[in-house]
């Protein structure tokens, strides 16, 4: 069953998920085109999501930057779709 259809808790649910990845692809895009960070939006969308990957931020070590930020705040943003959308399809039910 698709969480369109379910519970409106589940919606929510995977509604925040989508936002929360949304915020942190974003900024890894923003990186890769080097983004002028001294914009409010820029550092805005920065700032949010260095706190939403936090726990995944620093976890690799390449030698290259923006490797360890596309995969640190990447395997964020994937986490918290699929624990998000699986929560959601779990509360759909």
């Amino acid at each position: 069953m698709s969480t369109r259809s379910g519970s409106p808790i589940g919606r929510i649910i995977a509604l925040v998920a989508d936002v929360v990845a949304a915020i942190i692809i974003v900024w890894i895009l923003m990186y890769l085109l080097d983004a002028n960070r001294s914009n409010d939006l820029v550092q805005w969308v920065h700032d949010a999501a260095a706190w939403l990957a936090g726990w995944s931020r620093d976890l690799f070590t390449f030698d290259k930057e923006w490797a360890r930020v596309v995969c640190g705040y990447g395997l964020a943003a994937v986490v918290y779709l699929a624990i998000g959308h699986a929560a959601a399809g779990r509360i759909s039910r």
